[in-house]
């Protein structure tokens, strides 16, 4: 996720890594995502039930200009109080990185999205994505990718 593949610049910020390992480095980036669709499928029982699927797509912006996009499935695993499993690619020309997150509704106001994996120049990471709404249908993506 470094800047490098989007803007042809260094990332953000790097540094060497933590206790677990001297060789660990962690890089951060920041984009802002704009949902462009979402829809609630209704599956089973009439109404929100077990098994009801959120489905969601965005637009990634870095500095005003698109550089990619998101796309998110999160299932119904518990209602009342709400519960949701999601599972989501954020996708840019050079590589994607995928990420999971249990969220509990109402939302916190800002969620952590753990990094499952990735491709290209991040095949081999983990960390996470800090999100934080910025609006109705607009987030604050910070990326801490760890190699």
């Amino acid at each position: 996720m470094a800047a490098a593949v989007i803007a042809g610049a260094p990332p953000a910020s790097a540094s060497t890594g933590s206790a677990h390992s001297a060789h660990q480095q962690t890089e951060t980036l920041q984009l802002v995502a704009k949902q462009t669709q979402s829809q609630l499928i209704d599956v089973g029982k009439k109404g929100r039930s077990l098994g009801d699927e959120l489905v969601i797509a965005e637009d990634l912006y870095q500095n005003g200009k698109k550089v990619g996009d998101h796309s998110v499935v999160c299932t119904y695993v518990h209602i009342g109080p709400d519960e949701l499993q999601c599972l989501g690619t954020f996708s840019l020309p050079q590589w994607q990185i995928t990420g999971q997150a249990l969220l509990h509704l109402p939302s916190t106001s800002a969620v952590d999205v753990a990094i499952t994996g990735g491709s290209g120049a991040y095949s081999a990471v983990g960390g996470y994505v800090h999100t934080a709404p910025a609006g109705a249908t607009e987030r604050h993506l910070t990326f801490h990718v760890t190699r």
